[in-house]
């Protein structure tokens, strides 16, 4: 305890024992991986916070104590299962059975800002600890063809939102609909924006951040592979060791895979194209060169036009397709294509079964609702075509998250704060 009775914070080590500063130095090495446990909910209460850091109780009081002080967690005073008295409970408990204090993000701490363009529009939000959205811009749907107006707009949308929320912000992340080359941050492929191939959003987005007076780095990423991050950590992926994502949002269909809790993006950021694996070799035309891809042969555009159905400017092609598959799945038309779109999707999931392997699939966009549909025949078409779903099957689960890319991009923001806590807020 410190002279007012309170716990010692990590940084607090000028009246300290040797011993105790020796334990709160220790502690400093912790705060990254603390601040991980609670922000994805793996560590509901100080208990649990203290066996998976593997540490003493004091030292993980003190590193609560430290992120408390940071303004990025709340330490709840009232022990967990105490029910608001003073006895034991139900709760997780600490030593001798006594209950323990419960973790949780700060309601209302620092946030970063996210962003996200596709080919039906771009939209800005604030994101806090935990995944949580706390704010939103309203979404607009004309996508220019200069990267760097689009991206201008949704930062000052952005900018707008942390004006009037007061918050600190940490850094900003954008998703855009296509591979991200790295190091240079280079879209190289954003077949359904009229964006220049190679277009340099990652400084785009940088000076717009910079230009807009907001602290913290400014990252970005391909959209699935950003939401398969967001999910894993969240969501419908969480505690998947191998967790491979597949998702058609407005155009195309893209895909991700984490393992052991990072993002395989290959040696130059460019791995699990997934929408060019040919599951039709007799159809459509991709824009890659090739024939029949899981790009033009699973999106909202392909379900619309194999359900005969001609797609109108007034919303989104994926909110059509949505809207067609829930009002109207027994017109023969719209089954017809719910089930050939079904068979593609599955056929293509197999194949990347046999290569990658994964231990749980999540679907989105489109493919979630298509799952919804039939959940049986899509497993039945990954069991029959794949040699390890043979042997017990992979789980095939529905994303959770809303705005999952989102949540996603402001992953890469919240990443050099949980990284290191101390030195990112300083």
């Amino acid at each position: 305890m410190n002279g007012n009775g309170a716990p010692p914070r990590v940084g607090d080590v000028t009246t300290v024992s040797t011993s105790t500063r020796t334990r709160l130095e220790r502690g400093r090495g912790a705060l990254g991986p603390a601040l991980e446990l609670v922000h994805t909910g793996r560590a509901p209460t100080r208990a649990v916070l203290t066996a998976e850091l593997g540490v003493t109780r004091a030292t993980a009081g003190a590193v609560a104590a430290e992120l408390e002080a940071l303004g990025l967690i709340r330490v709840d005073s009232r022990p967990a299962g105490s029910g608001g008295g003073g006895g034991g409970g139900g709760g997780t408990g600490g030593a001798q059975g006594r209950p323990s204090h419960r973790l949780s993000v700060a309601e209302n701490g620092p946030v970063a800002l996210a962003a996200q363009v596709h080919s039906d529009g771009f939209r800005a939000a604030l994101v806090g600890l935990g995944g949580r959205i706390v704010a939103t811009a309203p979404g607009k749907v004309t996508v220019s063809a200069d990267p760097a107006q689009v991206l201008g707009a949704v930062v000052e949308a952005g900018a707008a939102l942390l004006a009037e929320s007061g918050r600190r912000c940490v850094g900003a992340g954008l998703a855009v609909p296509s591979a991200v080359a790295e190091p240079d941050g280079t879209a190289l492929n954003p077949l359904h924006l009229a964006w220049p191939a190679g277009s340099p959003v990652r400084a785009i987005f940088a000076e717009c951040v910079k230009a807009a007076g907001i602290d913290g780095p400014a990252l970005t990423g391909n959209d699935v592979n950003l939401a398969a991050l967001a999910e894993h950590r969240h969501g419908a992926g969480r505690s998947a060791q191998h967790l491979l994502c597949v998702a058609t949002g407005h155009r195309g269909v893209g895909g991700a895979l984490v393992l052991d809790g990072r993002l395989h993006s290959g040696s130059s950021g460019l791995a699990l194209e997934v929408g060019h694996l040919t599951v039709n070799p007799e159809g459509r035309a991709c824009h890659c060169g090739s024939r029949g891809c899981l790009d033009v042969e699973a999106d909202p555009l392909a379900f619309l036009t194999a359900a005969g159905r001609s797609p109108g400017p007034e919303v989104s092609l994926l909110q059509q397709a949505r809207d067609l598959l829930r009002d109207e799945p027994a017109e023969p038309a719209v089954r017809a294509a719910t089930q050939e779109l079904i068979d593609r999707l599955g056929l293509g999931l197999a194949g990347l079964v046999n290569i990658l392997n994964p231990d749980r699939i999540i679907l989105g966009g489109l493919h979630r609702e298509l799952l919804y549909a039939d959940p049986e025949r899509l497993r039945a078409v990954v069991a029959d075509r794949s040699l390890w779903g043979r042997s017990g099957g992979v789980p095939i689960l529905p994303c959770t998250l809303d705005h999952n890319s989102l949540v996603g991009a402001a992953e890469l923001a919240w990443q050099p704060v949980l990284d290191d806590p101390l030195g990112a807020l300083a």
